[in-house]
């Protein structure tokens, strides 16, 4: 049985169901470290106010209606086979909790989800922070300077709230509405399936239609359309380039930055995806920032996650998404050398083939790694082991594309329809690096989230003007 599947419940059943930790969720247990928790958190930014008593009723029934959500891990001897999580009929804990506004209420709040994750052993690991009136979202210290000790001055920020970023900057009145804050235990489970039980949630709120809107196809490349000169992709045992370190911060853990942006124009007929001017302008970013700080060129590898469940209420929840890899020559990102156009028609053939192949989520070597034929206990030491001789071949950075939120997460009348919804992912070393993105409402959300162990926040904002240098370079009107 996987992570994914759905086992019934059986009230004659003499103790509480038990399901393997799949392959996904024993490698990250067998990983986690106390100083970068691995978490993700979501930000979903409302209009209006919520009702605590309603959205409290709301969430837990929604938790009910995907009851795989409900687990902890289950104690276990030294010498057991297998991590093991239990489901339970009720939650453990109150996972709902409303926080009063103040002028750090943001930063606060997503320091938290950075730096505290749910325990694995109280269901469900996950919590919703309500922070009602908390501001502006970005453009102001109180809110962009996240993740940062408290009272450290945000970069940059007189100017950043004249940048094109900002919301007050487009003309969007400022967010003293409610903001909800998920963060979620990454062994247990990833952010598009915790979004799928806040839409439930939504809609038990409500009363509003939350169904998924049907994905965006990629469009196929015309057929009177020359295919673009391929070269050779680097060598899977090459060691692919590490970001450059900038200015590490002495105190641990990750920090974090989010911005706003308009999602890129294309033409309708390109051969390329929204996903593809993503992958780019990070791969551009990317070296650009190396550049800068003398790194060595080296071929890049970008972290791709790829999820084929559908979004409606029978996705399966859990850890997902499978990861795949896309690599990069250091010729192919010197604008010199490879026109932008040629590189993006490039680009979307390489993810379009990934995407088609069939593989185990993290390969077949973790899934070798995880067969229960030893103590998990000797299987742990082994998988940190490796992880750490793997660390110069670990890919570059992961870009995690979310794509067009597919729910309305419209809580009805008076909290109203979702207008802002930011993910980030852990940033753990050696990649200590994360760029996550989703679209709302024909903006793009964007999330830089580093190790301080290798950036500080002003890195993080150089590296967030880069990004939107090079997605601008990447629409229609400049190719």
């Amino acid at each position: 049985m996987t992570a994914l599947d759905r086992p019934a419940r059986d009230d004659a059943a003499p103790g509480p169901v038990r399901i393997p930790f799949p392959v996904v969720d024993e490698v990250s247990r067998h990983c986690l470290q106390e100083e970068e928790p691995e978490t993700v958190h979501i930000e979903v930014h409302l209009p209006g106010r919520l009702d605590p008593d309603r959205l409290r009723t709301a969430f837990t029934a929604a938790l009910h209606h995907h009851p795989r959500i409900l687990m902890r891990e289950a104690p276990g001897r030294w010498y057991r086979r297998r991590y093991e999580w239990e489901l339970t009929r009720d939650p453990e804990v109150e996972v709902v909790t409303f926080l009063s506004a103040g002028p750090h209420a943001l930063r606060d709040a997503r320091t938290r989800a950075l730096m505290e994750a749910p325990p694995l052993t109280l269901s469900p690991p996950i919590r919703l922070e309500v922070v009602e009136g908390a501001g502006p979202a970005v453009g102001s210290e109180a809110s962009d300077a996240v993740g940062l000790r408290a009272g450290a001055a945000a970069p940059r920020a007189a100017e950043q709230r004249e940048h094109p970023s900002a919301h007050t900057a487009r003309g969007r009145p400022k967010d003293n509405g409610t903001v909800l804050f998920l963060t979620i235990n990454h062994t247990a489970l990833d952010g598009p399936a915790c979004l799928r039980i806040l839409a439930t949630a939504a809609q038990l709120y409500g009363g509003q239609d939350n169904a998924p809107a049907a994905p965006p196809v990629r469009p196929a490349p015309a057929q009177d359309e020359p295919a673009p000169v391929e070269t050779a992709n680097p060598s899977p045992w090459a060691r692919p380039a590490r970001v450059a370190p900038g200015t590490p911060e002495p105190s641990p853990g990750n920090g974090l930055l989010v911005t706003e942006l308009p999602v890129p124009r294309r033409p309708k007929s390109a051969p390329y995806t929204v996903n593809d001017q993503l992958m780019v302008t990070t791969a551009l970013m990317l070296a650009h920032w190396n550049r800068e700080h003398g790194a060595r060129p080296r071929p890049l590898r970008i972290t791709m996650p790829v999820d084929d469940r559908p979004r409606d209420t029978d996705m399966p929840i859990g850890n997902g998404t499978r990861l795949v890899e896309v690599p990069f020559l250091p010729a192919e990102l010197q604008p010199a050398t490879t026109p932008l156009a040629v590189l993006l028609r490039r680009t979307a053939d390489r993810t379009r083939a990934l995407k088609s192949l069939p593989r185990p989520q993290l390969g077949h070597g973790a899934s070798l790694l995880t067969a229960p034929v030893v103590p998990v206990s000797w299987r742990a030491t082994l998988t940190r082991g490796l992880r750490r001789a793997a660390g110069p071949w670990t890919s570059t950075t992961l870009l995690s594309n979310i794509g067009r939120i597919p729910y309305a997460l419209n809580f009805g009348e008076g909290a109203g329809r979702a207008h802002a919804v930011w993910f980030s992912a852990p940033a753990r070393m050696p990649r200590g690096l994360t760029v996550t993105t989703a679209s709302t409402a024909g903006r793009l959300h964007l999330a830089l989230r580093w190790s301080r162990a290798l950036l500080s926040h002003g890195d993080g904002a150089h590296l967030r003007d880069l990004f939107e240098h090079y997605l601008h370079a990447t629409e229609e009107d400049n190719l």
